[in-house]
């Protein structure tokens, strides 16, 4: 799924391309969506990159090439759009119980709470559906704890055994010890999971594959949601 962003910037640089044969840059970028940085650029591009929405070509300065255009059902609500619903970020203070009740004629497992897709690579919004939940084996959870599950999306962390499309159990927690893979809020605003850091006064969030960077954040600016416990995979 694009946030609303993540499309107005990739049918941007798909026109641009179309009729010149040339991306714009950063800059043409930033002003076309009324950003104030090119950070933010960054990471829309860098989302859309490990979605496989576009690829960068090496060795050619601004040369980005898209390699699909998204389906309408795969938009992101607009921030005004997402007012008449649930909130869809996950914030710290989950109401209600998350450890999960037991499965009908399956005492070996519980239904927990299904928060959606989160990005394992570039942070996107962990999106909550009050209604789905998904059957866990109980030797998955600890004992006396809180648990829901997330569907994971990109590949920032193959390298930990972590693939797009697993199913992720976390244990709900606001704390966690250095060298956890964690689901993380920053800013309020971004989920992610990666690897919990801490670097003096700053937090890294680090990526479990090469081609993806560490980000790094004044511990103001994360917060932990959970840490992994378990994962569930499909063949």
């Amino acid at each position: 799924m694009l946030t609303r962003k993540q499309r107005e910037l990739l049918l941007f640089i798909n026109q641009r391309l179309t009729a010149t044969g040339v991306s714009p840059s950063f800059d043409e970028m930033k002003d076309a969506l009324n950003l104030k940085s090119k950070s933010g650029i960054h990471r829309l591009v860098s989302g859309l990159e490990e979605r496989g929405f576009v690829r960068r070509l090496p060795h050619r300065a601004r040369a980005l090439e898209v390699v699909k255009l998204p389906e309408e059902s795969a938009v992101a609500p607009a921030p005004a759009e997402r007012s008449r619903f649930s909130p869809t970020v996950i914030r710290g203070d989950f109401k209600g119980s998350l450890s999960g009740t037991p499965v009908a004629n399956d005492a070996e497992a519980v239904d927990l709470p299904l928060y959606g897709r989160i990005a394992a690579g570039t942070p996107i919004e962990a999106l909550r559906d009050q209604n789905a939940t998904i059957g866990v084996p109980t030797s998955l959870l600890g004992r006396g704890s809180e648990h829901y599950a997330l569907e994971v999306a990109g590949d920032s962390m193959v390298d930990a055994g972590i693939l797009d499309g697993d199913t992720v159990i976390i244990q709900r927690c606001d704390t966690a010890d250095n060298g956890s893979i964690v689901v993380a809020l920053v800013d309020n605003e971004e989920v992610t999971l990666k690897r919990l850091r801490r670097r003096g006064a700053s937090i890294a969030l680090e990526p479990a594959n090469k081609t993806y960077e560490t980000r790094i954040f004044g511990p103001d600016r994360v917060k932990v949601q959970g840490r992994l416990v378990g994962l569930m995979r499909r063949f």
